[in-house]
């Protein structure tokens, strides 16, 4: 797992051997991230697919909670098919993008 800090923006990229191996550490150091915006970045990982996307359901529902943004940045996958709860973008760009258009409608009270 590779971590970059940018402002209130954490990137974290997946580095480990499998999906679950890094869905595993994600989740074990949460509490280290849950105060900032997330954008997880799963562009290396050819084998990520829907199943595995929708493993971030609880995580990303959880860190919403928490008022921060947390985008997956993914190429393989069907967008259209995606759960709809779910911030997923094809580029890192777009990826902070989304999350400048949410921190103003957190700061304009939506």
């Amino acid at each position: 797992m590779k971590v970059e800090q940018k402002g209130h923006t954490t990137t974290i990229k997946d580095t480990e051997s499998t999906f679950d191996a890094f869905l595993e550490k994600l989740t074990t150091q949460y509490n280290s991230y849950k105060s900032v915006n997330l954008i997880i970045d799963v562009t290396h990982d050819k084998s990520f697919d829907l199943s595995c996307l929708k493993k971030f359901s609880d995580l990303s529902k959880t860190h919403k909670k928490n008022k921060k943004s947390f985008v997956i940045v993914a190429e393989n996958v069907d967008f259209n098919n995606a759960p709809a709860s779910l911030n997923i973008v094809p580029s890192l760009l777009e990826a902070q993008d989304i999350i400048e258009m949410e921190e103003i409608e957190r700061d304009l009270g939506f």
